[in-house]
C-alpha cells in the first residue's frame, strides 16, 4: 500500500490523467505476476489512483482434496478452508495478494518499471501537448541562462522550454527571474527521444500574434494578416487587408497616434514595422511594399517572376534602405526579384549639383545655389559672363564648372582647349622681319578656324598637336614671299 502512495506522490504534477495512470499501474503489477507465478491468467489486480488503493486477488477454483492437477487455476478443498470457511467445491476461491510476497527485489524492480513507464508516458504527453500549441503565444520565466540558449519556465504549467540565442531579437538582455513573451516554434526530439519545446522571439508568426493580441479587428477576424517578413530587431513589413470597407487596416493596426504599433515596436527592440495594405494588383502590391520609397515605372516578368522598378534618384535610397533592408523586405513580401533602377528620363535630362561634389568644392557648387542653379542644365542655361556677374566668382573658375557639367551630358559646347594652347604655340616661332609681322593675324584666323570646328579636331585624336603644326607651317607661308 505504502508503495502505491509513492507512485502517486511520483506522478502528482505529471500530465497523466488517471485512467492511464491505472492502466500503467496494472501492466506493471501483471509483470510482476508473471515473474513470480509465470502466468497472469487468474489474477485480478484492483487499482483507485485517487486513493492510492491497490488490491491483488488470486482466483482458483476448488476440488477435493488429492484432485489438484493444475496448481495455477485449481485449490483443494481444505486450502480454500484456510482462506475463508464458507467456501464449498466448485466454488471459485479469492485469496488476497501483498506486495510483501513477492519481495523486496521484485518490488524495487517493479518501482523502476513504473518510474520508466510514467517517464515515457510524460514526454508523449508533452510532445503531443505542445506540438498542438505551436504558433501560440507564450509567457515565460527566465530560469537560467546559458552560453547558446536560455532554460525559460512557461508560466502556465511550469514546464521547462528552451529559448536558443539565434531565436532572440539583437539587444535583447535577460536575467533570471525576467518574463518573456515568445512563440512556441517547434518540438524537437533530442538525446534518447526526449522533446525539447523551442521559444522564438525571430519568428513571424511571433509578430503576427503581438498584433493579433493588439489589434482586437484581427483577433475578430474583420482584418487579416495576409503576409509578414521579418528581418528582426532592424525591420518588417506586414500586410493587410479588410474585410469590412467601412475599416481601414493600415489605421486599424496602427491606431491612434500610433498606440497600438508602438506597444509591439517597443516588445521588438525598436524594430521599425511598416504596415502597408494588402491588393491582387501586383504592380500596386510591389508599388507599395517599397514604401517609403515612391515608384514611378514598374515592368513586371510574371514568367520570371522579376520587377523592373524605376524612380526618381532621391527616391533609390529610401527604396533599397539601410544595407538593402527594404528592398529585401519586399522581394520576400511580395514573391517577386525587384531590380531598382533610376528614372532615365531624369538621368539624361538633369543632374543635380550634389552629384558633383567629387569634382567641383563644395563652396562653389554653394556660390551657383545661392542664385538658384540647383541643377546642372540650369548652369548650363545660363552665360559664362552672367554666371561670373551673379556668382562673383573668377572667370575661370566658372568656366572649368561649366566644361565639368557639360562633359555629364556628353555635348561640350564651351571654350575648346585649342583656344587656351593656341597663343603659346604662336610664341614659340622665331620672329621674322617685314611680312612676316602679319603672321599672327593669321594664326587668329587659324584660331577661329579651328574652334568653329571642335568635331574634325576630336577625330583626330589628338587635341594640342596638330593645331600647334598647324600654326607654325601659317606662319612659315605667311614669311615665304619675303624671303624669296
Amino acid at each position: 500500500m505504502n508503495l502505491v502512495e509513492i507512485f502517486k506522490d511520483f506522478s502528482s504534477g505529471k500530465s497523466i490523467d488517471s485512467p492511464t495512470m491505472v492502466r500503467v499501474l496494472e501492466d506493471v503489477f501483471r509483470t510482476l505476476i508473471k515473474k513470480k507465478f509465470t502466468t497472469d491468467e487468474n489474477f485480478n489486480i484492483i487499482v483507485n489512483a485517487n486513493r492510492g488503493d491497490l488490491e491483488l486477488w488470486r482466483v482458483r477454483e476448488i476440488v477435493p482434496d488429492g484432485e489438484v492437477t493444475d496448481e495455477l487455476s485449481e485449490i483443494s478443498y481444505s486450502e480454500a478452508l484456510a482462506v475463508d470457511d464458507d467456501y464449498e467445491v466448485g466454488e471459485e476461491c479469492y485469496q488476497q495478494l501483498f506486495l510483501e510476497d513477492f519481495g523486496r527485489r521484485s518490488i524495487m524492480a517493479a518501482r523502476q518499471t513504473l518510474i520508466s513507464r510514467i517517464m515515457d508516458l510524460e514526454k508523449d504527453e508533452l510532445y503531443k501537448q505542445y506540438t498542438e500549441r505551436e504558433g501560440d503565444l507564450v509567457l515565460c520565466e527566465v530560469q537560467q541562462i546559458l552560453k547558446r540558449e536560455i532554460l525559460v519556465i512557461d508560466d502556465a504549467n511550469g514546464r521547462e522550454l528552451v529559448m536558443p540565442r539565434v531565436e532572440t531579437i539583437r539587444g535583447d538582455y535577460f536575467r533570471k527571474g525576467d518574463m518573456v513573451r515568445g512563440i512556441i516554434k517547434e518540438v524537437e526530439m533530442r538525446n534518447n527521444n526526449n522533446p525539447v519545446v523551442i521559444v522564438s522571439r525571430t519568428d513571424e508568426r511571433f509578430l503576427a500574434k503581438l498584433m493579433e493580441q493588439e489589434v482586437p479587428e484581427i483577433e475578430d477576424g474583420l482584418i487579416t494578416i495576409k503576409g509578414i517578413v521579418r528581418i528582426p530587431g532592424e525591420r518588417a513589413k506586414v500586410s493587410v487587408e479588410s474585410y469590412d470597407d467601412r475599416i481601414d487596416p493600415v489605421g486599424a493596426c496602427v491606431g491612434m497616434k500610433g498606440s497600438r504599433i508602438h506597444g509591439i515596436v517597443r516588445e521588438l527592440n525598436q524594430e521599425n514595422i511598416d504596415v502597408i495594405p494588402y491588393t491582387n494588383n501586383t504592380s500596386l502590391y510591389i508599388q507599395r511594399s517599397l514604401t517609403p520609397a515612391r515608384v514611378s515605372q514598374i515592368d513586371l516578368d510574371m514568367e520570371g517572376r522579376r520587377a523592373k522598378v524605376y524612380l526618381e534618384p532621391d527616391q533609390v535610397s529610401l527604396a533599397i534602405g539601410k544595407g538593402g533592408t527594404n528592398i529585401k523586405l519586399a522581394s520576400r513580401l511580395v514573391e517577386f526579384e525587384i531590380d531598382v533602377y533610376r528614372n532615365n528620363e531624369v538621368e539624361i535630362d538633369d543632374v543635380d549639383l550634389e552629384e558633383f561634389k567629387d569634382e567641383i568644392e563644395m563652396w562653389v557648387l554653394d556660390a551657383f545655389k545661392s542664385i538658384g542653379c540647383d541643377t546642372a542644365r540650369s548652369v548650363l542655361e545660363l552665360s559664362v559672363d552672367e554666371l561670373v556677374r551673379r556668382t562673383d566668382l573668377e572667370e575661370e573658375t566658372v568656366r572649368n564648372v561649366v566644361a565639368v557639367l557639360a562633359a555629364e551630358f556628353d555635348d561640350v559646347e564651351g571654350p575648346a582647349p585649342a583656344a587656351t594652347t593656341a597663343p603659346a604655340a604662336a610664341a614659340e616661332v622665331p620672329p621674322s622681319e617685314g611680312p612676316a609681322a602679319e603672321a599672327p593675324e593669321t594664326v587668329r584666323d587659324l584660331e577661329a578656324t579651328e574652334t568653329a570646328i571642335p568635331e574634325t579636331r576630336a577625330e583626330e585624336g589628338e587635341m594640342e598637336s596638330p593645331v600647334e603644326e598647324a600654326m607654325v607651317d601659317a606662319v612659315e607661308d605667311a614669311a615665304a614671299p619675303e624671303e624669296e
